[in-house]
């Protein structure tokens, strides 16, 4: 079985180009920023995994995708090669998206600084912290110090 599941962020606008023909067909290409879920020496590390989308899809990703916009892609990976200019084979990877969707709401996206808003959110004067101040910038809930040893996976 083929199947990737991917969450990250546009590293820049997807790039999306018209075949030629009578049927022209919308193809967008994009590369994901995926944070790795390990940090060495504290740092961030990420994957950079190029996508390709092709139709519906791909009109959706020139419409509404916008670099640092979040999203979750399904997909399969395809693999394929060339010869460049250079005469040297050149070995490509990529996702083929099958689905694509939005992975955070454009309020948590403005509150991580991705999108503008003209009007403070309603939610901000509120004195509980929503779940979104509550979790880290990644969007998933802090866990607490110590707690490793009372997983029953370790």
């Amino acid at each position: 079985m083929n199947k990737v599941i991917l969450m990250g962020r546009l590293t820049r606008d997807p790039e999306v180009r018209y075949s030629a023909g009578n049927n022209s067909m919308a193809v967008a290409r994009y590369t994901l920023a995926v944070d790795r879920r390990f940090r060495r020496d504290g740092e961030n590390n990420a994957d950079f995994i190029g996508c390709v989308a092709f139709g519906k899809s791909a009109e959706f990703a020139e419409k509404y995708l916008r670099q640092g916009t979040k999203i979750i892609v399904t997909g399969r990976i395809q693999t394929g090669s060339y010869t460049n200019r250079d005469g040297q084979k050149v070995y490509t990877t990529d996702v083929v998206v099958e689905d694509q969707e939005f992975a955070e709401s454009k309020a948590a996206a403005s509150e991580s600084g991705m999108m503008r808003q003209s009007a403070p959110s309603p939610m901000a004067a509120s004195p509980m912290p929503s779940p979104a101040q509550a979790s880290s910038a990644d969007g998933f809930m802090n866990i607490p110090d110590g707690i490793d040893e009372e997983l029953p996976f370790n």
